[in-house]
């Protein structure tokens, strides 16, 4: 899949804001400086995508994103905003259209994974899950809506299988994610047909840097495939979505079969 397809591509003259090269589609990665983000941001890099590149706190992963999409020869914009506050997500959702005038793809993956008890959760700290996982995709997908639309562009929504399991280690993270995978689905009905909003559900593509190999086998264990994934699993699944003309309000797991149990 090259990042000029007519799929995503179109006629760059009837985007709003300032215009882009008309073959060059545009991706927005929340959380692109680190983890699974950034190996989204930089596989879309290869595919020909300009970027901007979400951050929080990851300042210099974002940069290095930024430098090797460069080198790749497209265009890199890192952009901070700290997504639990309603203007800066605004904020980042109006940077990007005033950078580029366009946007195919966006993809939310920036994440928080805070772990509690259900009952000792205060309402505060369900709030600041809630702002950050469920919250501010809903208020990227409504402030960039229009540029979507003009570009039959689509949104993928990274999720996990936190939203298809009660993980009661993690209540606030895992309600956060099956909410936001039934907005996949409310946000898939309301924008068609000009854009398509889909979900990634990965499994064990990266483990804790603290993990021992005891930790590690243990997992690898529970995942019929026999091998834990790597964040290259998910890119592809990015990849098959951005491009999949006749799929909306769908979720891809990724997860090499763990979710079957047994």
């Amino acid at each position: 899949m090259t990042g000029g397809s007519a799929e995503r591509g179109g006629n760059a003259s009837a985007r709003p804001g300032r215009p882009n090269h008309p073959a060059r589609p545009v991706a927005l990665v929340t959380g692109g400086g680190v983890r699974v983000g950034r190996a989204i941001a930089l596989g879309l890099a290869e595919d020909g995508y300009d970027l901007v590149v979400h951050y929080h706190t990851s300042a210099a992963g974002a940069r290095e994103v930024a430098e090797a999409a460069n080198q790749l020869g497209t265009r890199a914009h890192p952009v901070q905003a700290d997504l639990s506050q309603e203007h800066e997500a605004v904020r980042l959702a109006r940077t990007t259209a005033e950078h580029f005038g366009r946007l195919d793809l966006l993809v939310n993956s920036a994440s928080t994974f805070a772990a509690g008890d259900l009952l000792a959760v205060t309402a505060n700290e369900w709030d600041a899950v809630m702002a950050v996982n469920l919250r501010a995709p809903f208020l990227l997908v409504r402030e960039t809506a229009e540029l979507l639309q003009a570009s039959r562009g689509s949104v993928v929504n990274i999720v996990d299988l936190a939203a298809l399991q009660p993980w009661t280690g993690h209540p606030a993270h895992s309600v956060s994610k099956a909410a936001l995978l039934h907005l996949t689905r409310v946000a898939a009905r309301r924008l068609a047909p000009e854009v398509r909003v889909n979900a990634i559900a990965p499994g064990a593509v990266l483990v804790p840097a603290h993990f021992s190999e005891a930790d590690i086998e243990r997992v690898r264990a529970r995942v019929p495939l026999g091998r834990i994934g790597d964040p290259g699993d998910v890119v592809g699944a990015v990849r098959f979505l951005a491009g999949a003309g006749y799929i909306t309000g769908e979720v891809i797991v990724v997860d090499g079969g763990a979710g079957l149990g047994g």
